[in-house]
């Protein structure tokens, strides 16, 4: 299941990439949380040939699109870890959390007293109402649009996710905290602190498969990166799947392939590969 950066494969050689899709922290983002200038050349690359690529994340419409200004036009991009997808400022797909789900995931943190930050995450800005610099770090890091309320519940727009900050580790912390409470709800851990409360058919996996309809492509002809708990079905959704080497150890069950890790530029050198330019 490895794929080496020095041995290209022969499923590789003679694969027919039309649709990429990449997870960003722990994926194709450096371990200082850096695009990799590597990447640029190659999306020109991908776009003279007609192969769409797809930055997935657990964050914001805004913050993706300002982190990939310089290639934005006509790039889509799967948000809020799947919930919601964007094409050049317009609404590809989208599957909100209503209005009881946000009031009861915020209302059993609260009765839990559950020591976390909560986010709103709507489609037109973040909402929070906790001010540590720790959490404010964490915020603007993947909101570019976000207002602080007195109490995040006084929000007026249509939601994306319920994203959940644990000040310690949200796997064994706040995920725990909210089993049994929000069952109905798909309730997904993203990232070591962060947990994501969604409508149950939101995931990275279903919004994979809504652009590649829109695309007209297949599951064979797509290819996605991933580390984490959050990337499970997007993997799935895709005929060449890639765990990063650093992956946590449920991504590896998942894949097809293993790359190199977000350190070692993985999704770089699988790329190259791809396009046949190693």
């Amino acid at each position: 299941m490895t794929l080496l950066p020095t041995e290209p494969h022969v499923y590789l050689e003679s694969a027919d990439p039309r649709l990429i899709v990449a997870d960003m922290d722990g994926t194709l983002l450096d371990e200082h949380g850096r695009i990799p200038d590597e990447l640029w050349p190659l999306l020109d690359v991908m776009k003279e040939r007609g192969i769409t690529f797809v930055p997935a994340s657990g964050r914001q419409y805004f913050r993706l699109e300002q982190m990939f200004h310089r290639a934005s036009s006509g790039m889509p991009f799967i948000c809020e870890n799947g919930s919601f997808v964007v094409r050049d400022g317009e609404e590809v797909s989208s599957c909100s959390l209503p209005r009881e789900g946000v009031v009861r995931t915020v209302e059993a943190l609260r009765e839990a007293g559950s020591e976390v930050g909560i986010v709103v995450a709507g489609k037109k800005m973040g909402y929070h109402e906790r001010t540590e610099p720790e959490f404010l770090g964490e915020v603007e890091k993947y909101y570019r649009r976000a207002k602080l309320l007195d109490d995040v519940l006084k929000y007026d727009d249509d939601v994306n996710k319920v994203a959940i900050f644990d000040f310690g580790d949200a796997e064994s912390g706040v995920y725990q905290d909210l089993q049994g409470k929000v069952d109905e709800y798909s309730v997904v851990v993203s990232a070591k602190q962060w947990v994501d409360v969604m409508n149950p058919s939101a995931d990275k996996g279903n919004a994979v498969r809504a652009l590649q309809e829109e695309l007209g492509v297949t599951r064979e002809q797509t290819v996605a990166f991933g580390d984490f708990l959050n990337d499970v079905e997007m993997l799935e959704a895709a005929g060449m799947s890639f765990a990063m080497a650093n992956s946590h150890p449920g991504v590896f069950d998942v894949s097809r392939f293993v790359a190199p890790s977000n350190a070692e530029g993985g999704v770089i050198t699988v790329l190259r590969h791809l396009l046949g330019l190693q």
